[in-house]
């Protein structure tokens, strides 16, 4: 079905699609027709336990589709183990102007610079405790407003975190966007360590005031250097994070040169920040304890391109671009490929980054 409505999506402005996407979506969930555009995985078991927590299926849909929590129902509807909402910040705010996204369809791609917009922090939690059935894990990915200085970043993060801790499975912390500018200066060692040590210190409080414990995760971007990736490893693992998220968008446009939209400022989603946002993610899971899970992200298109990021050291995979183009189907193909992977293990390995 999807494939039918594709061409229509695709005849409108990406961010005009975007949202009439998730508007059809929120229409048949609540008639109770999403099965018209989505077949859901094969019921038989495939749970897997990552960051203390039962995953129903280990493909998850990345932050950035849904930045209010205002689709999460329809989302689940899909079939994803997971649904990641945000980036939200404490106030609303509009971000950059439009037009902002562009795909790249000859390179299945796409170049966003949405700048963060979102309605604020108080109305995803608004959102998120209308839910009345979740299928699946939910993350709340959180930021910081982009007139906030770097030097006060983490009173916006500490806000969104105590906000959003009663009502996330788990929480992300996003200082990797390439659309809110500095952001990825907090990436920088002693920024990282300082925001993630403080923030680490109130997710303890939070646990101890709620009863439970929330893991915190950190979402890195695929542009950081291997100095860099092994300074950001040192950090995460000194101060014991949950998890990492790699990798984010980004701002190289290798392999993209020829497209029309190529000098678009904004960060490149999609299969041409495949391989570099694997490397990241193979020499972080080389460079990070164990006990530290990763998340796949970056230019999943199909089964296979899950079943790398696997073999490089995921937990856990997310979509975004690759579910833009291939729609539903691409979740069933993903989780499908990993369970057969699962199933002859000795396929699997981290190759040595």
């Amino acid at each position: 079905m999807y494939g039918l409505l594709r061409p229509l999506l695709f005849a409108l402005d990406a961010e005009t699609a975007h949202g009439i996407g998730l508007r059809n979506l929120d229409a048949l969930q609540r008639a109770g027709l999403l099965g018209l555009v989505a077949r859901r995985p094969a019921e038989s078991p495939f749970p897997v336990n990552v960051f203390g927590l039962d995953f129903p299926n280990p493909v998850g849909l990345a932050a950035g589709l849904d930045k209010n929590g205002a689709h999460i129902e329809a989302l689940f509807g899909l079939g994803f183990g997971f649904v990641e909402v945000g980036t939200v910040t404490p106030r609303p705010q509009a971000g950059n102007p439009k037009p902002r996204m562009f795909r790249l369809p000859k390179h299945r791609a796409i170049i966003n610079r949405l700048g963060f917009n979102n309605l604020g922090v108080d109305a995803l939690v608004r959102n998120v405790d209308a839910v009345r059935h979740r299928r699946g894990i939910l993350g709340i990915n959180i930021g910081k407003n982009k007139d906030t200085p770097n030097e006060s970043a983490q009173d916006d993060y500490l806000h969104c975190l105590e906000r959003v801790y009663p009502l996330a499975d788990y929480i992300t912390v996003n200082i990797s966007s390439p659309n809110t500018a500095g952001l990825r200066e907090l990436q920088e060692e002693q920024s990282l360590r300082r925001l993630i040590g403080t923030l680490r210190e109130a997710q303890e409080r939070f646990g101890a005031q709620h009863g439970k414990r929330v893991p915190m995760l950190v979402k890195v971007a695929p542009d950081l250097s291997d100095s860099d990736v092994e300074a950001a490893a040192r950090v995460l693992a000194d101060l014991q994070v949950d998890g990492v998220v790699a990798t984010n968008t980004t701002v190289s446009r290798e392999g993209v040169e020829d497209s029309p939209h190529a000098d678009e400022p904004g960060g490149l989603s999609g299969a041409p920040v495949m391989a570099q946002s694997t490397y990241v993610l193979r020499r972080l899971r080389t460079r990070l304890p164990e006990s530290i899970p990763l998340i796949g992200v970056g230019g999943i298109l199909s089964g296979a391109d899950a079943v790398t990021k696997m073999a490089a050291g995921a937990s856990l995979v997310q979509c975004y671009t690759g579910f833009v183009y291939r729609g539903p189907i691409l979740v069933r193909e993903c989780v499908a490929a990993i369970r057969r992977r699962k199933e002859a293990p000795s396929r699997g390995h981290v190759p040595p980054a």
